[in-house]
């Protein structure tokens, strides 16, 4: 087991006694099972709450924002304040025929949002299945999986930023692309998402055309349901993902590369049996997963940190890596893609 026992104390530990909580030198939760420490660690309830930290100094420059830690890799101790929202509100504000428009906290279990919707009949989400995380980090990454894109359901994000200020940002603003958006960018660390505003359709709709999804559900269209297609993903995603609890990891580790069009012929041409997807810019997105495979590193492992051997795509700790030891083995798969097929990939975790 990654989680040792101080750390799970600490997340059970870790409900708001009242508005907001903080306490100091304590290990940071993340699914890496990496044993990185924070200085101070504060957790809040509300916006107002927020606001309060903000106005009373605890909240500083310093401060760094976090979900669930799962797409988050710790390569030392944290000097500074770690900072996370603990707001579980659902509300529903608008409702139709068509449609429904629902105000999420950003410490919202992305999973369980996804749940709360598909045992509604709200259809959206449902492709994105059992991705961890919370909300709030969702729509910061602008998290994806099987031809959907959490950008496409979000109608507008919330924030409050380190001067105490309050803006609503509309899903445009958000300039989302693949795994980015603005929050993301440098001059946005000290702005803090709130509540995410989803609008999810009534009506019957699916994506069922990514990947292998059509082979894990029933061939009889009337027997497809919000409830086969979540579970179909989540069989698909707990096959080749192993479980943080027992094997630390953040999922996902590298983005897929998109390259250009002339550069992807040149590939097809030596590798024909290549998956690629087309983008609507006439560049072509490749697997990840499949190139770090080519390579030979499915299970292969540096000390401690190791390629795991179900998926190319996500890196584990086999017990007791450092953050260190992570990096060092995502920078040997790195290398080892550029050199064979001069494509570059890039971590989607975010390096701290």
């Amino acid at each position: 087991m990654i989680m040792n026992k101080e750390q799970s104390a600490l997340n059970e530990a870790m409900k708001p006694q009242g508005e907001y909580v903080v306490r100091y030198d304590v290990l940071i939760p993340n699914t890496f099972g990496i044993e990185a420490r924070a200085r101070c660690y504060v957790e809040y309830s509300s916006a107002e709450a927020l606001l309060a930290l903000i106005t009373q100094g605890i909240v500083t420059s310093s401060c760094l924002h976090i979900g669930e830690g799962s797409n988050l890799l710790f390569v030392g101790d944290y000097a500074g304040t770690i900072l996370h929202s603990h707001i579980m509100s659902i509300e529903l504000l608008h409702e139709d025929a068509q449609r429904v428009v629902v105000r999420v906290g950003a410490g919202v279990k992305w999973d369980d949002f996804v749940a709360y919707a598909v045992s509604r009949e709200w259809y959206g989400t449902e492709n994105l299945s059992l991705i961890p995380g919370e909300v709030g980090a969702a729509a910061v990454q602008n998290i994806g999986a099987y031809g959907v894109e959490v950008k496409d359901l979000i109608q507008c994000v919330e924030t409050i930023n380190l001067q105490g200020e309050k803006r609503t940002y509309s899903a445009d603003a958000c300039a989302y692309g693949y795994r980015e958006s603005l929050f993301k960018r440098p001059a946005m660390k000290q702005t803090f998402v709130t509540h995410v505003t989803f609008a999810l359709s009534k009506e019957k709709q699916f994506k069922l055309h990514y990947g292998a999804l059509r082979q894990h559900l029933p061939s009889e269209e009337t027997q497809i349901t919000l409830s086969t297609v979540r579970s179909a993903i989540i069989n698909i995603r707990n096959a080749k993902l192993p479980d943080p609890r027992e094997l630390g990891n953040a999922g996902s580790f590298f983005m897929n590369p998109v390259v250009e069009r002339q550069q992807f012929e040149a590939l097809l041409a030596n590798y024909p049996d290549m998956p690629h997807y087309a983008q609507s810019d006439g560049r072509v997105k490749i697997p990840a997963g499949w190139l770090i495979d080519q390579c030979g590193w499915k299970g292969k492992a540096i000390g401690p940190a190791a390629v795991h051997d179900q998926q190319a795509l996500v890196l584990v700790n086999r017990g007791g890596a450092t953050g260190a030891d992570i990096l060092a083995l995502s920078d040997a798969v790195r290398d080892s893609v550029l050199k064979r097929f001069g494509v570059e990939i890039w971590p989607e975790v975010n390096v701290i």
